[in-house]
């Protein structure tokens, strides 16, 4: 049938607003470089993906099949937040890192509702431990003890840090580098709930020392970042780095720097499909006395259910992947950071597909640290804090 005028009229008004309004379709992030830091890797390479130690007590180690390089391969200790126990959450970031070279250790230090913050950190250590020993004769994996960083997430972070402060004494290799991100769950006294800080002072001069957060939920973040860089007395402040994604909805989909963004999801690394060695026979369980700080509170289950359901993008790809690349390449061969203070490829984070740059990462040498600094309370209340890490956070 014929449209009439007044139909015809419409239909190109209609049509005229589609012409219109076509150019602005949003804009797109930058996608993952294809090599380099940040990037994509040994694409054709497959991942193996081991279970040490036994269900109650376990590590998961990943890296590249085949034999490793005749130095070894740079070991990095993977430590979650508290609640996301199973590696898949974490997947896309491990998945990265193996297809760089990297042996990767996920200590699962947490039985959810059956472990307290106050035990975690000699978890993690006693997990460790084993996984060295399991793996020091493996040709395949074989883990490079002179190239050993940390990657901490929410309460992962104190737990790292305690890590890098008792390396020596627990007979730990003694990390490089220490990757905080989004750091949380710090216990405000020895006796508070949550993690407590051990002396940051013992953590060894040479280590290089950087903390990562978000503008989103940031202050409680931002306090506990301080206080790790501040504690680390003996670590020199050109070795110091306190770096900020920020959060840019220039395009779609929106880039949102939350305590859950360092998390993406990748189902091939699901800790469930990895079988682990069986429990002895003759090992009888612990005694087991429940107490209130084993439980996830309720906002704590809203962000573990964040991180569960995370997928990589433009922040993952280049304000926290390709930022931990550069670092551990730096902190493995010497290098200061100051060198990535002043490297402009470290605080970019590329452009939009229209050309307009996404918002870079702000990056700051912090004050250099008291002789003896005191272990201060954190200064915030805020939920997001509780939600970063054991049942309460300060």
């Amino acid at each position: 049938m014929p449209l009439t005028p007044w139909y015809g009229r419409l239909a190109g008004a209609l049509l005229g607003c589609l012409v219109v309004l076509s150019p602005a379709v949003a804009a797109m992030p930058p996608a993952q470089p294809t090599e380099g830091p940040g990037g994509v890797g040994d694409r054709a390479a497959a991942i193996v993906k081991r279970g040490l130690g036994r269900p109650s007590a376990s590590t998961f180690a990943f890296y590249k099949s085949g034999a490793a390089p005749a130095e070894g391969r740079p070991v990095l200790v993977f430590l979650h937040g508290w609640g996301a126990v199973n590696p898949q959450a974490y997947g896309a970031w491990i998945d990265h890192l193996a297809r760089m070279g990297h042996l990767v250790l996920f200590p699962r230090f947490q039985e959810p509702n059956r472990t307290r913050p106050a035990d975690a950190t000699a978890n993690a250590e006693r997990l460790l431990k084993a996984a060295f020993e399991d793996l020091a004769n493996d040709p395949d994996a074989k883990p490079n003890l002179a190239k050993v960083a940390l990657i901490g997430h929410l309460a992962g972070v104190p737990i790292a840090a305690n890590i890098a402060a008792d390396a020596k004494a627990q007979g730990l290799p003694v990390p490089k580098l220490v990757f905080a991100v989004m750091p949380g769950g710090i216990a405000s006294t020895p006796k508070a709930r949550g993690i407590a800080l051990g002396d940051l002072a013992t953590i060894a001069p040479d280590t290089m020392l950087i903390t990562v957060i978000g503008d989103k939920d940031a202050r409680a973040a931002d306090a506990a970042a301080r206080r790790i860089l501040r504690e680390a007395s003996a670590v020199p402040t050109e070795r110091k780095l306190l770096v900020r994604a920020l959060s840019d909805d220039h395009g779609f989909p929106a880039l949102t720097a939350t305590l859950s963004s360092p998390a993406g999801v990748d189902a091939a690394f699901d800790g469930g499909a990895i079988k682990l060695p069986p429990e002895p026979k003759d090992a009888k369980a612990p005694p087991f006395k429940w107490s209130a700080d084993m439980s996830l509170t309720g906002e704590q289950q809203t962000l573990v259910a964040q991180i569960n359901n995370a997928r990589a993008d433009s922040l993952d790809y280049l304000a926290y992947w390709k930022t931990f690349d550069l670092a551990a390449a730096a902190a493995f061969s010497g290098s200061d950071a100051t060198g990535l203070k002043n490297n402009p490829r470290f605080s970019d984070m590329e452009r939009w597909n229209d050309g307009w740059p996404v918002k870079r990462l702000a990056v700051e040498t912090p004050r250099p640290s008291p002789a003896h600094a005191p272990a201060a309370p954190s200064a915030s209340t805020h939920p997001a804090a509780r939600n970063a890490t054991a049942p309460r956070r300060p």
